[in-house]
């Protein structure tokens, strides 16, 4: 039973913020995890990553714009994004680097015009 679920999508309006979390059954004091997006009709994409030695990348089109962080105690891991556009609209699925790979059932982002 190694499980992650995400919570805190919804509909924001363009310009607007939300903050997602993904909360993990297992220690992730270790782990390097990242969150990806899919939208309808377009391959699953990587949005922003962590490893546990510190440090994150970011794809270019959400760069400036999303943070990602973590907090261990919690097992939890945070995507903390700000200046939402129509574009960011996707499924957003959290996932780590462990036994084997672990994915989350997503959650959904709708940004509003």
């Amino acid at each position: 039973q190694v499980q992650l679920a995400e919570s805190g999508g919804g509909l924001v309006q363009a310009g607007g913020s939300l903050r997602l979390a993904c909360r993990a059954s297992f220690s992730i004091s270790f782990a390097t995890l990242g969150w990806y997006r899919q939208a309808p009709g377009k391959q699953r994409e990587l949005v922003a990553r962590t490893r546990s030695g510190g440090g994150a990348n970011y794809a270019d089109s959400v760069k400036g714009r999303f943070t990602i962080s973590r907090d261990n105690a919690k097992n939890t891991v945070y995507l903390q994004m700000n200046s939402l556009k129509p574009e960011d609209t996707a499924v957003y699925y959290c996932n780590a680097e462990a036994f084997g790979g672990v994915w989350g059932r997503g959650t959904q982002v709708t940004v509003s015009s």
